[in-house]
């Protein structure tokens, strides 16, 4: 069982106090990196905003318009759909209400409502940065094991959606899309975040047995997507550190995994099934341990734990 190679119990699956401490100020860098260009537009904001001796005339001074705006509660999305008289009105309504009763403070309170709906869109992206990061660190160690044991590879590019050489980028995990390599003479691609047709779900990682070009993304049916037969492994990662979340977060995976099982079945076709998470409890690692004893899932690993990722990047990239 290629799991035995790296878990000797389901205590290894938890997650220790360290790591999750770890997690929690990661998560907390990145939030403030990801903060810090709207700080600088509230500086900005307020330098504009100065210029103006009456809440009034905020509505002269052309550049903030769009900041005005967004301090009146408009996000970027919904700025797209309104008229400008619809935009004005709302404008107004911003002085009127809540510029006005402030007095002379009326910039200190413009720029206070501009960083609450900025914060209210950094809040959103944040409920994904917790994903990214575990996807990012599960890229890295897969990179890693390829380089280390010789194996060349091209990997996916998210923004130009070409298939490159590794060029010792920085922070190239943040651009993988997905992974080609040769194994056992065979092309093996691995495609991340795609949604399987037999599944009808996105699932996080799948490995299947074509090159690249095999893969037509869409709905084109002659695809190697829409082809049972073609998928080797796929697996659910789940990067989220807040031990509060984990239970829900293994639910979720749990529950994503046996659909896939079953829908696989129903076309008599049995891939591998693995599961890779960040924040494991007790519980959830008695319950995770037991399907890897049960042959339920093929392969698992503590997203925190560097030694179990390589061990089961290295069975990936074998298959």
């Amino acid at each position: 069982m290629p799991f035995s190679s790296h878990l000797q119990s389901y205590e290894s699956l938890i997650t220790p106090y360290e790591e999750i401490r770890a997690g929690f100020i990661s998560l907390a860098l990145e939030k403030n990196r990801k903060a810090t260009p709207f700080v600088e537009e509230a500086k900005a904001l307020k330098v504009f905003a100065l210029k103006a001796k009456t809440p009034k005339e905020l509505l002269r001074i052309n550049e903030i318009q769009n900041s005005l705006l967004t301090a009146a509660g408009i996000s970027d999305k919904a700025k797209n759909h309104l008229h400008e008289g619809d935009k004005k009105e709302t404008i107004e309504g911003l002085i009127e209400n809540f510029l006005k009763p402030s007095g002379k403070s009326f910039v200190d309170e413009l720029v206070y409502r501009f960083l609450l709906t900025r914060g209210d869109s950094l809040g959103g992206s944040m409920r994904n940065l917790a994903g990214a990061l575990g996807e990012w660190r599960f890229t890295r160690i897969l990179i890693s094991t390829c380089s280390v044991s010789g194996i060349d590879f091209e990997y996916l590019d998210s923004k130009s959606k070409n298939w490159m050489r590794p060029n010792s980028e920085p922070e190239i995990e943040k651009r993988v899309k997905g992974l080609r390599w040769m194994s056992h003479g065979n092309e093996r691609t691995l495609i991340y975040n795609l949604t399987v047709p037999p599944v009808k779900k996105n699932v996080d990682l799948c490995l299947f047995d074509c090159s690249p070009n095999e893969i037509i993304f869409g709905r084109n049916k002659d695809s190697a997507h829409y082809k049972p037969e073609k998928y080797l492994a796929l697996g659910e990662l789940k990067g989220g550190i807040d031990p509060a979340g984990a239970d829900e977060h293994w639910k979720t995976a749990n529950s994503a995994l046996g659909r896939i099982r079953k829908a696989f079945s129903d076309k008599d076709c049995h891939p591998k099934i693995f599961f890779i998470g960040a924040a494991i409890e007790n519980a959830m690692a008695k319950e995770i341990y037991q399907q890897l004893n049960n042959r339920i899932l093929s392969n698992g690993a503590n997203l925190t734990n560097e030694d179990q990722v390589v061990s089961l990047c290295d069975w990936l990239i074998k298959i």
